[in-house]
């Protein structure tokens, strides 16, 4: 079993920096599948056909009713009616038999214009019909001749004319076999209103029942076509997500039931695809947010604090977007009230502008599905856009930290970017609108934003306590003058408090050259020697002249007393509950140099005497800024011990003492690099030769002594 737990143990030591990712996404996961289980997960209900509805029910998905598109497919193609041909060429018949008749007329009676014996009607009837095609003969009776032949020629002529229009009318509209006697009577009330004598209309009523037939005929094709295109014009039914399928109180018809099982709120069948989309949403956040966390814990020394406040901060956005998508519905814009910068901006503070950007964009993607109404087939675009400009603008317009009232101003801000994007979601759309919803949303935003800023203020501190995270607003409060410790430094130790502001000056200058954290070294610069309050007069910054409590002391005393101000220093800040950052600064910026003066010294007095016994205690500096504060503790006073300072000179002993401390091994355990160090070497010599600049020496004027 101990071997095995010796193989084991290797392994995980060896990858324990993934356990910053791996358990931190497992917990927001879990938190994002819990949190919008109910807003993809589509209800069931237990409906019976013809029962009355308990609530109102709303389509999970959108769907083609394939049963009622067809129906509607069927309605429009059997609303076309039958397409029929009229045959030009029945009509010119049966115009031509007309025209052949009244001709036929003329020229017999023309023949026998001067007969005027009885019974020549009926030979003319005979000859007439001889002239006539078979058809004519045979169909039109002899009578209607005769009554033709007794009329005058101008009678002919007349009732010619009335007769080819009334039939070219009958036949031009298509004469189908249902309506042939409809097209009889037409002509036949034609004749009866002329003024022709009753003879002449009564041969050409005869006439009409020859001359009117079917010359309209089914046009397969053209029907065929017509119907195939209605059928196409109709547009599909859909049942759309988020649709209102039946209402609270309503029946439930045999229609309603049939869409219910169609989108399936009858069963479970169709739940188990996005609860597994859901699980692979989950997986895709665990994922990246993993890899925020990673990189969080990598700059961060891999400390866990910072890992837990982003989980933390991560878990109340998901939280308040909840709180907000509870209230929410398709009727009102209360997304626009959650006041989800205020995570970002705390992100920014508690961590850096870009882990805030990328759990900002991926607060904004889970907006888009838990504001989706609780139906898994939508996706609230609009609320994901509206967050993701609402962070972005929180991250960018909150600049340096200066104080309190920077987030108040960052609101202001915030405010106006609001406003912009819910005007421009509002002209956008093609829903009617009134200036009262405009107002109404506009102001939903500028709320959001003073609550971002509340929020974000009343976060802060939280965090700070409660986590030990140390914050710029912290730092901030701790640089102010009316500190007790700062005011105690000034008080009893006013040659170290003066050293104490130059070290900070230098140190934040060279922090911010090679991207440390600046206002941190200034902090820490200011209590780096407040372990010298508890015996000021044995430093010499704080001695009068020519007394000095060192001469009369041995060596090792001094040093004692010396090395001492370190762990002095340590425990009054941690006796003033200060962060740890700012005790390691104390206790880390002398790292375990020696205390030089006093070990000559010992050495003239006993050769015997251990240089063990003269250096600090450390620990090495473990950070950028305190190995710069180190530095810049030793090169202050070194410069300004240099009588008449001139930039060679300058440059050479910040060059000497920064070589000397990379010999000695004390900034051996910090992150600077070679490159770095010419940076921060090049940057205090820029700063403190404009602090030990020449002066013009100014002449005397008579008088002055």
């Amino acid at each position: 079993m101990k071997t095995r737990w010796k193989k084991i143990l290797p392994f995980f030591k060896k990858r324990r920096k993934y356990f910053f990712a791996i358990i931190p996404a497992l917990i927001v996961g879990a938190i994002v599948f819990i949190t919008l289980l109910d807003n993809v997960r589509t209800d069931t209900y237990d409906i019976q056909r013809f029962a009355v509805s308990d609530e109102t029910i709303r389509s999970p998905i959108t769907i083609e009713d394939k049963q009622e598109t067809d129906q509607r497919i069927r309605e429009a193609v059997n609303a076309i009616p039958d397409r029929y041909s009229i045959s030009e060429e029945v009509t010119e018949e049966r115009l031509n038999y007309i025209n052949e008749i009244f001709e036929a007329v003329l020229k017999v009676k023309e023949e026998h214009e001067e007969d005027t014996l009885e019974g020549i009607y009926e030979e003319e009837a005979t000859e007439l019909k001889a002239l006539l095609s078979e058809e004519i003969s045979s169909e039109v009776s002899e009578d209607v001749f005769i009554l033709l032949l007794q009329q005058s020629k101008a009678d002919l002529d007349e009732a010619k004319t009335l007769f080819t229009q009334a039939l070219k009318e009958v036949l031009n509209q298509g004469v189908r076999t249902e309506n042939i006697q409809s097209g009889i009577t037409n002509i036949e009330r034609a004749i009866a209103d002329s003024e022709l004598n009753s003879d002449l209309q009564e041969a050409l009523m005869e006439l009409a029942d020859f001359a009117v037939v079917e010359n309209s005929f089914f046009d397969y094709e053209e029907t065929a076509q017509e119907k195939k295109d209605a059928a196409t014009l109709v547009d599909p039914v859909i049942i759309r997500a988020g649709e209102t399928i039946v209402r609270e109180g309503q029946t439930i018809t045999n229609e309603i039931y049939e869409q219910l099982e169609l989108v399936g709120v009858l069963s479970q069948e169709g739940n188990i695809y996005p609860i597994l989309a859901l699980v692979l949403l989950s997986a895709i956040i665990a994922y990246f947010f993993g890899l925020e966390c990673l990189q969080i814990a990598k700059n961060k020394e891999w400390s866990v604090l910072p890992i837990v406040a982003a989980v933390l901060l991560s878990a109340l956005a998901i939280f308040l977007m909840k709180v907000g998508s509870v209230f929410f519905d398709q009727f009102n814009a209360l997304y626009l009230l959650t006041p989800i910068a205020a995570i970002t901006i705390v992100l920014k503070l508690l961590l850096n502008e870009r882990s805030a950007i990328r759990l900002g964009i991926l607060y904004a993607v889970l907006a888009a599905f838990m504001f989706n109404n609780h139906i898994a087939g939508m996706l609230h675009v609009e609320a994901a856009i509206y967050f993701l400009f609402s962070q972005l603008a929180a991250i960018v317009l909150m600049k340096k930290l200066s104080d309190r009232f920077v987030i108040l101003k960052t609101a202001i801000g915030l405010m106006i970017i609001h406003s912009a994007v819910i005007i421009l979601f509002i002209f956008l759309s093609f829903e009617k609108y009134t200036w009262f919803d405009v107002f109404s949303s506009v102001g939903l935003g500028v709320a959001a934003a003073f609550l971002s800023a509340i929020m974000a203020i009343g976060l802060l501190p939280l965090f700070e306590s409660f986590l030990g995270i140390l914050t710029d607003m912290k730092l901030l409060q701790l640089s102010n003058p009316n500190q007790p410790l700062l005011k105690k430094l000034l008080v009893e130790a006013p040659g170290t408090y003066h050293h104490s502001v130059m070290v900070a000056n230098i140190s934040e200058t060279a922090c911010e050259a090679v991207g440390a954290n600046g206002l941190l070294a200034r902090v820490g610069a200011y209590y780096h020697d407040i372990g010298k309050t508890v015996r000021p007069g044995f430093f010499i910054e704080n001695q009068m002249p020519n007394k000095n409590p060192h001469d009369v002391l041995p060596p090792k005393q001094s040093a004692d007393i010396i090395i001492r101000h370190t762990t002095d220093g340590a425990n009054l800040l941690k006796a003033h509950k200060m962060p740890k950052e700012i005790i390691d600064i104390a206790k880390q910026h002398h790292s375990n140099s020696l205390v030089k003066f006093f070990y000559v010294k010992a050495k003239e007095l006993n050769s015997e005497a251990e240089e063990a016994d003269f250096r600090y205690p450390g620990p090495k500096p473990e950070t950028k800024e305190t190995a710069i504060i180190c530095i810049c503790d030793s090169v202050e006073p070194a410069v300004r011990s240099i009588q008449d300072p001139t930039p060679e000179k300058i440059d050479s002993i910040v060059s000497s003492i920064i070589n000397s401390k990379i010999s000695d091994g004390q900034l051996d355990n910090s992150p600077l690099t070679l490159k770095e160090l010419k940076i921060i070497q090049h940057t205090i010599c820029d700063a403190l030769k404009g602090i030990f600049h020449s002066r013009i020496q100014y002449p005397k004027e008579e008088g002055d002594k």
